[in-house]
């Protein structure tokens, strides 16, 4: 076999896309937990779904913020993932060609801002600055309301036990794409 000089980062990128690809969908099929729907009170529409997306993959790419520049690599990856499967969606939808490019830069600017509050509310209550800051940012961002949203204490404490689990996974695993997200059985109304 005659092996090219300096093909070894065709590999590499082939194996990144794999993780990035494996690890997105993990993040999709999270996110379609019923539980968000049915009992959280998350719409099942295309917007309900985005952000339950938007939202876990958010404490994906914190988790990989950890891990240097392969974090890095495997996060870049992973978001144009995430941005592929919002093209796909939206010409799937039939939204003209004209208008995905800009609705999918759209999506990716939301996922930007909401993982950047969460990070801010997270660092903001860890310092001590505001005992209830990821509670504001998931009601304005996840749940588009005003604050007075029930839903947000739940899901804020959901996100702050995902980010710990998350948190306690070896850098191998991490950069293995083996990010679990624990079932969210918290968040059920009522407990």
């Amino acid at each position: 076999m005659i092996r090219l000089p300096g093909m070894d980062w065709l590999k590499q990128r082939a194996s990144l896309r794999e993780t990035a690809t494996e690890l997105y969908g993990n993040v999709v099929t999270q996110a379609r937990n019923p539980v968000f729907y049915a009992e959280m009170g998350i719409p099942d529409t295309l917007e309900g779904r985005y952000e339950m997306v938007a939202m876990h993959l958010a404490l994906v790419l914190e988790r990989l913020r950890a891990e240097g520049e392969a974090g890095k690599a495997l996060s870049r990856e992973t978001i144009e993932t995430f941005v592929a499967d919002m093209d796909g969606s939206m010409r799937e939808l039939g939204v003209g060609d004209l208008k995905v490019p800009k609705k999918v830069k759209s999506a990716a600017a939301g996922l930007y801002a909401r993982a950047d509050a969460f990070r801010q509310a997270l660092s903001n209550e860890a310092n001590g600055s505001a005992a209830c800051a990821l509670d504001a940012a998931i009601a304005r961002f996840t749940l588009g309301t005003d604050g007075g949203d029930v839903r947000a204490a739940g899901f804020a404490s959901y996100y702050r036990s995902a980010t710990a689990a998350l948190a306690g996974i070896g850098s191998a695993e991490a950069l293995a794409g083996r990010l679990p997200i624990a079932a969210p059985e918290s968040l059920r109304q009522g407990e």
